[in-house]
């Protein structure tokens, strides 16, 4: 049995290497399903005291208040031989034998994370032991439960310490050690309390009784170590700890272990007990305990294993091979990468996918009512009319109709039809580029490289660039050509009696009377209208032309031609791949590589 105990280290020690702490959302996490043990007690309960005796060394900082300030995960790694050395997961290649400065580096590390401060952080440290004198094991030692906020700390504090203590042993595969001291009522012990929350039924609870020997004279604690006065799963073990004067004079921890074998076997009250109170048969016990609790999950670890090397296996898939070394190679890939993002494209113009019909909301909404909103009725009003037609007649008033009138009039207000040719054109572009933007984001190849995901997205804006540019001169064409040559069988329809300002015996002054000038006004804005019918209809036909179907047919002509140009260097260039997901596969590759050495280490002793 022994050897899954040293499995689990093993395994968690590479979990360590890894960063696998059980807090990494973004990765599978392996240390959550591996057994440890919580230290869970009150402030100054003892508990640290506890951890201590079972690794039979002076190691954790000491003081007033809260002195662990951070969760401290603990393995102990048993040697055949050696000196006893401790290294932290922060500083990998340092071994600390002087356990002062084990203690100083806690205290450090600490700080480093909170400040001088008296806060705590969830963040915790990492630190392993390796010993002859330790069995294999991994305790978590908790930030002490405490009721007030003392100065420096914020109000939260209380609730805060609660809530890391809780996220720590609610884990069903964690092993509660809870810690109550002797010397005060069991009901208010908050280990006691706290763990009832998370394992009612105390099937993963250990109770610890510390400072026995310091109750007051007359009273013992006969009752509760015999699971009468609160009642576990498992018996109640009580310890003696080291006293201050102990801990001031560096008393080792050999001798205390014999004071407290001797308290107990020589105590009328507790000789009966002696045999299984102590902090050397705690550590016994928890080892003989998390020997079991691992055999019972070796099955549950290996199906989790199997499915996350499935999970892995499939996600790296994902994440594609690196990419090819010889330039064709690398030219054909990003090839490849192009026409994947050209066909995504396509088909949002096309409605396999949405946006496309954006470009027709231009041509049937935004078109007409920009159009509309030219209100010609206003620029041709009675005193525009009478400006122009007098203007245009010079020194000369005309004779029969005022054609140069009439030629002003028309070119001035079909010139305001520019803006909304212009905004059309405008407007198709945003949608084309939007699309652009929305296809590279669609493309995972892309998401790969992003040095080419920028080239492509540049190369593809400046097409549609040239291309605007080209339907904005032929859209405007459009409207100058309307403005160039009139429609003359439009006004040979026109009635020319009398009445209506076309009998020449009349004054020449009463033909710049209000119905003559009417009459004109009311001709010319029947024509605009009729040329803006026809370009509603023309200006859609342009635009598609010139940016629509070129999109669609060279969007990244140029882009091509240019990449033929290319060297190697600049290729490879062009596939510089993200390096969040070169980290990415670098850090689901060692996962994987934990899981399977898992997979086999247990595999391995399964079978054996």
């Amino acid at each position: 049995m022994e050897t899954l105990i040293s499995l689990v280290n093993k395994i968690q020690r590479a979990c360590t290497a890894l960063g696998d702490h059980g807090e990494d959302n973004a990765l599978p996490t392996l240390w959550e399903s591996l057994p440890s043990i919580a230290v869970v007690g009150g402030q100054s309960s003892g508990k640290s005291s506890v951890l201590e005796s079972i690794v039979g060394k002076d190691f954790l900082p000491r003081g007033a208040g809260i002195v662990t300030r951070r969760p401290l995960v603990l393995q102990l790694h048993k040697i055949d031989e050696g000196r006893e050395y401790a290294e932290f997961m922060h500083l990998p290649r340092n071994k600390f034998t002087d356990f002062a400065a084990v203690r100083k580096e806690i205290a450090d590390e600490t700080d480093r994370e909170t400040g001088r401060s008296k806060q705590i952080s969830s963040v915790p440290i990492h630190l392993s032991i390796f010993s002859p004198n330790v069995v294999n094991l991994t305790l978590v030692d908790l930030p002490g439960l405490t009721k007030v906020a003392v100065e420096g700390q914020h109000e939260s504090i209380v609730h805060d310490i609660e809530n890391m203590v809780r996220s720590f042993i609610e884990k069903p595969n964690c092993i509660i050690l809870a810690i109550s001291p002797a010397n005060q009522d069991l009901a208010t012990s908050d280990a006691i309390k706290i763990s009832r929350e998370v394992d009612p039924r105390g099937e993963r609870t250990f109770g610890v009784l510390t400072k026995i020997d310091l109750m007051d004279k007359g009273t013992d604690a006969v009752d509760i170590l015999e699971g009468k006065s609160y009642k576990l799963q498992f018996p109640w073990i009580g310890v003696v700890n080291r006293s201050q004067a102990d801990i001031n004079k560096s008393v080792d921890m050999i001798a205390a272990r014999r004071r407290e074998r001797e308290y107990f076997q020589n105590s009328p009250e507790y000789g009966h007990l002696a045999s299984r109170m102590g902090s050397e048969h705690l550590g016994k016990l928890l080892s003989k305990h998390l020997e079991q609790v691992i055999k019972s999950r070796i099955p549950g670890l290996q199906s989790l294993i199997s499915k996350t090397i499935n999970e892995l296996e499939t996600e790296l898939s994902r994440l594609g091979r690196p990419v090819a070394t010889d330039a064709g190679g690398k030219l054909y890939m990003i090839m490849e990468i192009c026409r994947s993002f050209d066909q995504i494209f396509k088909e949002h113009l096309d409605g396999t996918r949405s946006g496309g019909d954006k470009i027709y909301n231009v041509f049937d909404n935004q078109l007409p009512a920009a159009l509309k909103r030219l209100q010609f009725d206003k620029h041709l009003s009675m005193d525009n009319v009478r400006k122009l037609i007098t203007e245009a007649d010079g020194y000369q008033p005309h004779l029969i109709a005022p054609e140069q009138g009439y030629r002003r009039l028309i070119e001035s207000t079909l010139v305001t039809i520019r803006g909304p040719a212009e905004s059309a054109v405008d407007a198709v572009h945003a949608i084309l580029k939007d699309l652009v933007h929305k296809s590279i984001s669609e493309t995972m190849e892309l998401k790969q490289y992003p040095t080419l995901r920028v080239e492509v997205s540049a190369a593809a804006v400046d097409s549609l660039d040239r291309m605007k540019e080209e339907s904005k001169k032929a859209t405007l064409q459009l409207v100058d050509m309307e403005s160039s040559y009139l429609t003359v069988e439009f006004f040979r329809k026109l009635p020319q009696d009398a009445e209506k300002g076309g009998n020449p015996t009349h004054s020449i002054f009463d033909r710049y009377n209000d119905s003559y000038l009417r009459r004109i006004g009311s001709n010319v804005l029947a024509y605009v209208n009729m040329v803006c019918a026809s370009l509603r209809n023309s200006i859609p036909k342009s635009v598609v032309y010139c940016q629509v179907r070129e999109a669609k047919r060279c969007l990244l002509d140029y882009f091509f031609a240019e990449l033929g140009k290319k060297e190697t260097r600049q290729l490879s260039s062009l596939l510089d791949e993200d390096p969040a997901v070169m980290e990415r596969r670098t850090s689901l590759g060692k996962r994987l590589e934990l899981y399977r050495s898992a997979q086999a280490d247990i595999d391995a002793v399964t079978w054996g």
